[in-house]
């Protein structure tokens, strides 16, 4: 195991993404700080400009990934040999991609993405995000050095479903099938507790990004529970009032 991937076991990763549009766009970088400085082992970040940030202001592990979308794919999330470049270029210590089976530019085949990115980065550590089991095994028998459960829920497969479904029944699958390197448990991930418990599963590392970096989704959940429990409480109030 190399040294990065040793340092990342047992601990989280914080995902600071940011949508254009998005309050915080452009701004990760000062979440990534703060996620340091909270014990994180590890960050992710998504952009050139902010994984090269990341890397001058963190001591810890970056994970890169480049948001893409092609007109003839469905896959976007570091798509293309080009957006692994620029990852690496940028100084991402891994950069993750997706490994599932939808449909890639130029109709190619992962296998062959894969044996692109080899020949031009042989040593670098590259995470494949995943959906299945067959899509997680084969990622692990082309070399991939990471398998990442991110992509559960968001394949037409899994559509819907959400990772910590049945105790994470589709995470302890893939662990199950995937013994021979690390596995991540990623996608969905809402709780502390959540996080444990992917740790006591087999998960390597755990990567949370929503509900630490996103404080629109963060305060959506309060707000919504806060509604149903004024609702709950106003039919309680008529109901004894009958």
């Amino acid at each position: 195991m190399s040294d990065v991937l040793r340092s990342l076991h047992g601990g989280v990763v914080v995902s600071c993404q940011a949508l254009l549009g998005e309050p915080l766009f452009g701004q990760m970088f000062f979440m990534a700080k703060a996620a340091a400085e909270g014990g994180a082992a590890g960050i992710l970040m998504n952009g050139y400009e902010d994984i090269a940030q990341a890397k001058a202001a963190v001591h810890i592990p970056v994970i890169g990934v480049m948001t893409q979308a092609y007109p003839d794919a469905e896959v976007e999330l570091t798509p293309t040999i080009e957006e692994v470049a620029s990852a690496m270029r940028a100084g991402a210590d891994l950069v993750a991609c997706d490994a599932t089976w939808r449909r890639r530019p130029n109709g190619e085949a992962i296998d062959e993405f894969y044996r692109k990115c080899r020949e031009r980065f042989p040593n670098r550590l590259l995470v494949a995000e995943v959906a299945t089991v067959d899509e997680a095994v084969l990622a692990r028998r082309l070399g991939f050095n990471c398998v990442s459960s991110a992509a559960y829920g968001y394949t037409p497969e899994t559509h819907g479903r959400k990772l910590y479904d049945d105790d994470f029944a589709a995470f302890r699958e893939i662990r199950g099938a995937v013994t021979d390197c690390p596995v991540i448990g990623e996608g969905g991930v809402v709780s502390p507790s959540h996080a444990a418990r992917l740790l006591e599963l087999g998960a390597d590392f755990v990567v949370v990004g929503s509900s630490i970096t996103r404080p629109q989704t963060i305060t959506e959940r309060f707000a919504s529970a806060m509604k149903q429990a004024k609702c709950d409480r106003q039919l309680l109030a008529r109901i004894s009032s009958t």
